[in-house]
């Protein structure tokens, strides 16, 4: 029997330990196959469990680190991957019928940058077919369930990625976020989630949605995992035509114990608190005050027209992810899910002159939001309008109605279209015990800044300490 305790740790509380050989990666390992097994039959986060490829990974971290080979935070940990990161000799489904036999020949950029600083991947999660949605589930491969309410969705695309981490099948996982695919699962599920600066992390060998809007983040306990986790990933790649070629950063040194001497616009746009339920208020008031307490200068500020960069959000996505599938969607149509299919067809229909616009319209907000950031360091606001709605279809319960489950990632679009880094972080609970999240926004680049005050907050607070009780 593995020590289940290890299952609740974070990656930097396993590393240390790993570090000092007080544990080694065969029994890390084992905690989590173990959890896994436990917990898999009732969530369905994975799409490919990996144990004997694990148990095999974690013997050579544990040889290497005998031999004086220690390669940093990241040796001997496992990661879960969302099934759309190339993974080489395993297969790569994108959660979709379509790929589900496609068996890559090499490893995602990001997976072999992982991979040189000693993780190695625990297994395929969960997500949305093609994460072309926030909140529908694989059809394909089942619905995963979120740990603090089985009931409950995990959000979406991510979904696999965020059930597993929340419940301890693996400390750290990997997703991609074209409107807040990591953000929402993550502030659904209770984890935080990073959005970095577009073009930060490399997607060569993660199935696009759509190019322009698509980042790759993490999902962890903590800011702190989260920068442990940026350091291994962050790098130029010329295969991916959307890198950016940043100077390396130690995200971990930029972790900060307050946020004095910060300036940070508090949104008040309509846009957001027109669709955000009472509880998430309540808690995103009372993180804005804790915020203050820690020194930073709060002042309410809104950005102005959030729906038209919504739409264009929407536009560019619908046009993009129609060019990817043009081919596949026109030659097996009836492999896709009818609701991602009805999306991905939309695209046919859709002008050129809307995409033009569009575009347009993400340059003015490029304009507005560095206009922002001239006055303030950071931006926060609430990262899902409501906890995690309940999987019955009903939707996201507003005092005046009603809006789908989809939304949930209405309040994390609008930071796409232009790239800026933005961090999830648990802030509280509501009255069914379902987590609530807000997020930092900075401008581009200012990705150290964005994690740092994340952990900041993180230590006033335990909220990111709990964990679900399945």
């Amino acid at each position: 029997m593995a020590d289940s305790s290890l299952t609740t740790m974070t990656v930097a509380e396993l590393g240390k330990r790993i570090k000092a050989k007080d544990v080694s990666p065969v029994e890390v390992a084992e905690a989590f196959i173990e959890r896994t097994a436990a917990t898999e039959p009732q969530l369905n986060a994975w799409i490919t469990q990996l144990p004997e490829q694990s148990r095999a990974a974690a013997k050579q971290a544990e040889a290497d680190i005998a031999a004086g080979n220690y390669k940093g935070p990241l040796h001997g940990i496992p990661v879960g991957l969302k099934d759309l990161f190339w993974t080489k000799g395993v297969r790569t489904t994108s959660g979709s019928a379509i790929t589900k036999d496609f068996v890559p020949s090499e490893d995602a950029t990001v997976v072999a940058k992982l991979q040189d600083a000693g993780a190695y991947a625990f297994g395929k999660t969960n997500m949305v077919e093609y994460a072309y949605g926030g909140s529908e589930h694989n059809a394909i491969y089942g619905a995963p369930k979120n740990p603090w309410g089985l009931d409950h969705i995990t959000g979406g695309s991510s979904s696999g990625s965020g059930a597993a981490v929340a419940a301890g099948q693996v400390p750290i996982a990997l997703g991609s976020d074209t409107a807040g695919s990591v953000r929402a699962p993550a502030a659904l599920c209770g984890l935080t989630g990073l959005k970095p600066t577009y073009g930060l992390v490399s997607r060569y060998g993660v199935s696009p949605l759509s190019w322009s809007l698509d980042h790759v983040g993490p999902l962890a306990h903590t800011a702190e995992d989260v920068a442990i986790a940026m350091n291994a990933m962050v790098g130029y790649d010329a295969k991916d035509p959307g890198s950016a070629n940043h100077a390396p950063e130690d995200y971990l040194a930029g972790l900060r114990g307050d946020l004095s001497g910060l300036r940070i616009g508090v949104l008040q746009d309509d846009f957001i608190w027109d669709v955000t339920v009472p509880e998430v208020k309540v808690a995103f008031d009372d993180a804005v005050a804790q915020i203050s307490a820690l020194g930073a200068a709060t002042e309410a500020v809104s950005i102005g027209n959030l729906e038209r960069l919504a739409a264009a959000q929407f536009t560019i996505t619908t046009a993009e992810a129609n060019t990817y599938h043009h081919e596949m969607i026109q030659r097996a149509p009836e492999l896709y899910h009818p609701v991602i299919r009805r999306r991905i067809e939309a695209g046919f229909f859709m002008p050129a002159a809307a995409y033009v616009q569009a575009q347009r319209v993400r340059a003015l907000f490029e304009e507005r939001y560095a206009s922002l950031f001239e006055t303030f360091d950071l931006l926060v606001a609430p990262t899902t309008p409501s906890p995690a709605p309940a999987a019955n279809g009903q939707g996201i319960r507003l005092p005046n109605g009603e809006m789908p489950s989809r939304e949930t990632v209405r309040l994390t679009r609008v930071f796409n279209p232009n790239g800026l880094p933005a961090i999830t972080m648990p802030t509280g609970f509501s009255e069914q015990g379902l987590p609530m999240a807000a997020q930092f926004v900075g401008k581009r680049f200012s990705d150290a800044l964005v994690i740092g005050a994340a952990h900041a907050y993180q230590q006033a607070t335990d909220w990111h300490t709990r964990r679900p009780s399945l």
